[in-house]
C-alpha cells in the first residue's frame, strides 16, 4: 500500500438543514478524504500514470502544470510519490493556503500576478503560456490539464462510487465546470448505466459563457475559466445552471455552521445549484454532488476570514 491507494472511496452523506421543504433528497461526496484534500487526487494520480505507461513522462522527468491549486497540489503529490520533479504555474489570484501546500508537497512555482485577485480569462491564459514556455525544457512532461483526455478517466471511478451508493437511485449528479473532466467522467458513467439521469453543469454567474453569457471575473477558486473548455461535452449535460460567488460564499459558510461541512468555494456553489434542482425534481428523486475540496484551503479568504 501507498499513499496513491488512499485515493477515492469517499463518503456520502446527505444534507439535512440546508435543505428546504419539497425538495430532492440531495446527498454530497466527500472528496476532501482524498490524501491532499480535494477531487483533484483523482485525475492527477490517472494522468502521471498513463504518461508513465507509454513513455511520455520518464524516470528522472520534470511535470509541469499550471493550476490554481488543487490541481497542483494534487499532481505534486503523486510526484512526490512516484519521485518526479514538478514545476507548477499559479497565480496571487488563489489562496495561499493552496500555495503553500503546493510547495511543501516539493513544487517549485512560479506565480503569475492577477488583476486584483480575480479569476479571469486573460489570468487563464497568461499562465498557460508561461506553462507552454517551460515545458519547452528537456526531460519535460505538461500534463495541460484543460486539453489532456487523460483526466477524464480518473473520474470514472467517482461515477462508478455515486451509481453503488445510491443503489442507482440517482436521478442528477450536479457539479461545477473548471476543465469539465469530473462532471464529463462522472456523466459518461452514469448515463452508461442509466440513460435517464440528469448532468447539471454549474458555473459562476459573473463568467456564465456555458450558458451563453459574457466572460467576467469572479472568485469561485478552480471553476469557470472565462471560455468553453476543450473537454466540454455538451452532449453529456442536460442543463447549465449559473450561480452568484456571494451564493456560493454564503452557502460555504451554512454548511460549515449548520451541515458541520467545511468545504470550498465552488462546494457552496454545487450545492446552491443541487438544491435548485432538487427543487424542480421534488421529494422522492435523489441528486448528487460534489465538496469538492477542504474548507482549510480557504482559511485566511474572505469565504471564513472576516474584517
Amino acid at each position: 500500500m501507498t499513499v496513491l491507494d488512499a485515493i477515492g472511496n469517499t463518503t456520502m452523506v446527505q444534507l439535512r438543514r440546508v435543505v428546504p421543504r419539497n425538495c430532492a433528497d440531495i446527498f454530497v461526496k466527500l472528496e476532501w478524504e482524498n490524501p491532499t484534500g480535494s477531487m483533484k487526487d483523482r485525475m492527477a494520480h490517472a494522468v502521471i500514470s498513463k504518461a508513465e505507461s507509454d513513455g511520455r513522462l520518464k524516470r528522472g522527468g520534470t511535470v509541469v502544470e499550471y493550476t490554481g491549486g488543487s490541481t497542483g497540489a494534487s499532481l505534486a503529490l503523486v510526484c512526490a510519490a512516484r519521485g518526479y520533479r514538478i514545476c507548477i504555474v499559479t497565480s496571487d489570484a488563489f489562496s495561499r493556503e493552496k500555495r503553500d501546500q503546493m510547495a511543501a508537497l516539493g513544487a517549485e512555482l512560479t506565480l503569475v500576478p492577477s488583476e486584483g485577485g480575480l479569476t479571469t480569462k486573460k489570468l487563464i491564459l497568461d499562465m498557460i503560456e508561461t506553462a507552454r514556455e517551460k515545458s519547452r525544457e528537456p526531460n519535460t512532461y505538461w500534463t495541460d490539464q484543460l486539453n489532456n483526455h487523460d483526466s477524464i478517466t480518473g473520474y470514472h471511478t467517482l461515477g462508478e462510487e455515486i451509481w453503488t451508493q445510491t443503489k442507482g437511485a440517482v436521478s442528477a449528479f450536479v457539479h461545477s465546470v473548471g476543465t469539465a473532466a469530473s462532471s464529463r467522467g462522472v456523466a459518461t458513467v452514469l448515463k452508461r448505466r442509466n440513460a435517464n439521469v440528469k448532468m447539471i453543469a454549474v458555473e459562476p454567474a459573473e463568467s456564465a459563457v456555458l450558458g451563453g453569457g459574457q466572460p467576467g471575473a469572479h472568485k469561485i477558486e478552480g471553476i469557470g475559466i472565462g471560455y468553453t473548455p476543450p473537454l466540454w461535452e455538451p452532449s453529456l449535460v442536460d442543463e447549465v445552471i449559473a450561480v452568484a460567488t456571494e451564493d456560493a460564499k454564503e452557502m460555504t459558510r451554512r454548511l460549515a455552521k449548520e451541515e458541520a461541512l467545511f468545504g470550498g468555494t465552488s462546494s457552496g456553489a454545487n450545492v446552491v445549484a443541487a438544491i435548485r434542482v432538487g427543487q424542480k425534481f421534488g421529494p422522492g428523486s435523489t441528486v448528487v454532488t460534489l465538496m469538492c475540496d477542504s474548507g482549510l484551503k480557504y482559511v485566511n479568504t474572505d469565504v471564513f476570514k472576516r474584517g
